[in-house]
Formats: C-alpha cells, structure tokens, sequence
C-alpha cells in the first residue's frame, strides 16, 4: 500500500451493523485491511445454522456473535481496534453507536431492519456513507452481483432481485461474494472520498 493509502485506511472508522453471513465476513476483510477501527454489532449467537455461510468456528455455537467475532478476529490481528456492542439496534441506538464513524456497512438479514439502518443513516447521519446489500441468495451467476452508488452517501451490493425462498437458501459463495463487494466499495469511499465514482456501478 502506498503511505497515502496507509494513512486513509489506518485513520478510519468504520461501523458493521449485523453479524452474520455478510457482517462476519466483511469484518475480516476489512481487518485485513487494517482499518483503524472496526465497530461490530449484533444482538445474536451463533448457531449450527450459520457455520455454513458465517465466520465462525463449530466450538463458538452458542456464545455470541460479538465475542466470537472478536476472538476471531484478533487472531487475524492481534493489534486490531476492535468495539462491540451486544445490542439490536434502533434508530437512537445507531447514532449513538456509530457517531464517529465514516463509513457503515448495513449487514441485516430482514428488510425492515435494512430499510430502519439506511433511512436513519442517510437522514440524521449528515457525513456517513451506508454501504447496504439487496439480492444475494441462491448460487450461481458471480458477475449478477455489483457495486452501485446510488448517490454520494448510499451505495447498493447486490443483483437487487434474489431473495431467499425455497430452494433458494444464502450460500457461502453468494454472501461471500456480496459482503467482500461490501469491503471493497467501504475502501474505496475511505481512500478516494465519497465523491469518487457518480452515481452508477463502481470498480
């Protein structure tokens, strides 16, 4: 990385609303990454569900997601600044959480909780930028699923169509492939600014 890079990455802060399949796995791209700091947030534990698609290891079912994440991650990096915050969050709870941060990847399962975590973000939160996720279920068409800015401070990962369903259950390879999206669209914003792509599908 170039010292300006370093300097961008080293000096951020960037939140993570959600825990599981696209939460746990932007986390650790994001502290390989080496980002300054990561604040993480859920309200859930893991379950034997979840070693499918989620960062998680089969002897952390049952403790919470927070922990677990945090465990693993300062494995990755043992000098990482790392927050957690064991919380379902509302609205109040996510300006006072995440007030300090530039960026915040949206890491949900349910729409409702999306829509709560970008409404709040983009209506009371004047300088953060959400990164959100629509459409990443099933297996299959990689290239489907893209970075889009939708204005300066909202941009969309997803194919914004594959919801989950029968026979169209999250798989590792999809929500992996939409939460490193995540990651790099949050590096992006933290090294070139939120001015740098106008509104369309972004590196």
């Amino acid at each position: 990385m170039t010292p300006y890079t370093f300097y961008e990455l080293k000096n951020a802060v960037v939140g993570i609303a959600g825990l599981g399949g696209l939460g746990s796995n932007v986390a650790v791209a994001l502290t390989r990454l080496r980002i300054g700091k990561l604040i993480l947030t859920d309200f859930d534990v893991v379950e034997e569900s979840n070693l499918n698609r989620q960062n998680y290891f089969h002897n952390q079912i049952g403790q919470h997601k927070v922990d677990s994440s945090l465990e693993n991650l300062s494995r990755i990096d043992p000098e990482a600044d790392l927050e957690g915050h064991k919380v379902r969050l509302t609205p109040e709870k996510i300006m006072r959480i995440f007030k300090n941060c530039q960026v915040i990847a949206e890491c949900f399962d349910r729409a409702d909780q999306k829509q709560m975590l970008v409404e709040t973000v983009l209506s009371k939160m004047k300088k953060t930028v959400v990164v959100s996720v629509s459409g990443l279920a099933g297996y299959g068409r990689s290239n489907e699923i893209r970075t889009r800015r939708i204005s300066d401070r909202l941009i969309l990962v997803g194919d914004m169509v594959s919801g989950t369903g029968p026979g169209v259950p999250l798989t590792a390879p999809r929500v992996g492939i939409a939460a490193y999206h995540q990651a790099n669209a949050i590096a992006e914003v933290l090294i070139l600014g939120t001015r740098a792509s106008r509104p369309q599908a972004i590196r």
